[in-house]
């Protein structure tokens, strides 16, 4: 079986096709279509990272004709009241490379982190997937959570976003030091893709 996943960032869909290899599953990012024009983003006015799965599933399955998968996920920090939450991915602003976007929004919260005890600088990613049909029907959806605390500093050189601040106990490590197989092991879209691919197999695929 072959989906579409909604995205652009080659390093979610590296993540999402490890994880739904072994459920023969093909995963196809939008940058593989080579669409002589490109689909308009959709507006992401969910309040919630299952909203704008949603959002994103149902406008990218109507535009393509494919069966298409979306995520949603950001960085819950819970001293910051929940945020950056659905903001996660411009939470520094706009208008920079995803490198650099990437940078600045570790080192706002950070900044905003300074002064909060270890105790108290619990997070998590979360991450919501939806898939949709080509007319627009919901045909499953899921949820994967990825818990840890937010480091003092950055660091690791693996993974994206935020993972070199997302310090993991149990491991000792943050997730920009885990390899890429111990990160899609444990991770938010890792576990959201696995639950994706076992609800998959137990529903009826139109087509």
């Amino acid at each position: 079986m072959q989906l579409l996943f909604a995205t652009t960032n080659p390093h979610k869909v590296d993540e999402v096709r490890a994880a739904m290899a072994h459920g023969g599953i093909d995963i196809v990012g939008l940058s593989e279509l080579q669409l002589a024009t490109p689909i308009p983003e959709p507006a992401e006015t969910g309040v919630s990272f299952e909203e704008n799965a949603r959002i994103k599933a149902i406008a990218y399955a109507r535009a393509t004709g494919r069966l298409t998968l979306a995520e949603d996920s950001g960085l819950e920090v819970d001293a910051l009241g929940g945020r950056p939450g659905v903001h996660s991915a411009r939470y520094a602003g706009a208008g920079m490379t995803r490198a650099e976007r990437d940078r600045a929004n570790n080192d706002k919260l950070l900044r905003e982190m300074l002064d909060v005890p270890d105790e108290s600088r619990t997070a998590r990613f979360v991450c919501a997937m939806c898939l949709a049909a080509p007319d627009g029907s919901i045909l499953a959806e899921s949820r994967g959570i990825y818990e840890g605390i937010i480091a003092r500093e950055p660091l690791g050189h693996n993974g994206f976003g935020y993972d070199p601040i997302l310090f993991l106990p149990d491991a000792g490590r943050t997730s920009a030091e885990l390899s890429a197989a111990e990160k899609n092991a444990r991770s938010h879209r890792g576990m959201a893709a696995r639950r994706m691919a076992d609800a998959i197999r137990e529903i009826d695929i139109p087509g």
